[in-house]
């Protein structure tokens, strides 16, 4: 894998707080002021699968893409027919940086829409989100069910496609507020290596690599399962968002990459609030901060500096919020808001 330089150095949120996306309402107005009300130093647009299959994290991203059929609530690419007229368009449209044709459209993203007619409160940033081309790649499938990243010039059409998508997300939201964060939401990258996954890990990273070069602020990879924590850790990302709450313990065995991801100014996105119903109904502002106290102590206990770790975190749920009811999708994001405020009050005083 390549070696890559930092990004952005000067992003320190102090544990902070944000969400990943999806939230299980179908109002956006009422989604938006939900998620201003609990983060509104970091506030995201939401994602509303409820509301639409075109809400679904794979169908929001897809319009516009080479030969692709929507059907109902069925995503999937026609080979059978000739692509190179579209193909060529998407190549041109990267190579002069042509966003329009990429935005994503109300019936596509209203949340999105909602989002950014609210009025903020003198946040640190905005952020949004795109679905990664891995986890897009191996999830849409053509006309006999074979995932389309296995096409190499499909798998290269994906990371343009969605390159441009960021890109487009981006200028509409610095537009809003100037600072901006962009997540390539990639749950599929924690796949990477398995026998039900047959990506070289060097494909996977040509196609992040090309996505991520559409973002021009801060940008980071949300992957909610027990991943490849060197290559993610190495990757031209400023932020790691993963799901803590599971999966912390393994990211701590890697201390020494973890250390140098911090060093180059990189920022971890502890997605310590669970996101089913059973844990999220019984945990509590303490039982989490004890969990992420652990998580911190492990690391700082193997030679990561523990002041660090504090500046250079966020706190979020595990993951998206829409297999949750509304009301424990609110008692997320109200758990979110507290361990942060707890995290910031406590600072280095844990260590």
């Amino acid at each position: 894998m390549r070696d890559f330089k930092s990004t952005t150095t000067s992003f320190k949120p102090r544990g902070l707080a944000t969400h990943i996306g999806s939230l299980p309402h179908v109002d956006p107005e009422e989604a938006c002021q939900l998620v201003l009300r609990y983060l509104p130093e970091i506030p995201a647009w939401p994602q509303l699968p409820h509301r639409s299959f075109l809400e679904n994290m794979y169908a929001q991203f897809s319009q516009g893409f080479p030969g692709l059929i929507l059907e109902e609530d069925h995503l999937w690419v026609d080979r059978e027919v000739d692509l190179s007229p579209e193909l060529e368009r998407l190549y041109d449209d990267c190579l002069e940086g042509r966003l329009e044709p990429y935005a994503l459209s109300p019936d596509y993203a209203a949340g999105l829409q909602a989002f950014l007619q609210s009025r903020l409160d003198s946040p640190l940033a905005v952020k949004g989100q795109v679905t990664g081309p891995v986890s897009f790649g191996l999830v849409i499938g053509d006309q006999n069910h074979r995932p389309i990243i296995y096409d190499d010039s499909l798998a290269e059409a994906i990371a343009r496609h969605l390159k441009l998508k960021a890109s487009w997300q981006e200028k509409v939201l610095s537009a809003l507020f100037p600072r901006t964060i962009i997540f390539l939401d990639e749950p599929y990258l924690g796949s990477l290596g398995s026998a039900f996954v047959a990506v070289p890990p060097q494909k996977a990273e040509g196609l992040v690599v090309e996505v991520l070069e559409g973002v021009r602020g801060l940008k980071g990879i949300h992957c909610c399962g027990n991943a490849d924590w060197p290559f993610l850790l190495r990757l031209p990302i400023d932020i790691l968002s993963l799901d803590a709450y599971n999966f912390g313990e393994s990211l701590a065995l890697r201390p020494a990459e973890v250390k140098a991801f911090l060093e180059r100014g990189g920022v971890l996105a502890w997605g310590i609030i669970p996101n089913d119903e059973e844990t999220l109904s019984r945990e509590t502002v303490a039982s989490l901060i004890s969990r992420l106290q652990e998580l911190l102590l492990l690391l700082s206990n193997k030679g990561v500096n523990y002041d660090i770790l504090v500046e250079q975190s966020l706190i979020t749920p595990s993951c998206g919020l829409a297999s949750l009811s509304p009301e424990l999708a609110e008692r997320a994001l109200k758990l979110t808001a507290e361990v942060s405020k707890e995290l910031r009050r406590l600072g280095t005083k844990w260590s």
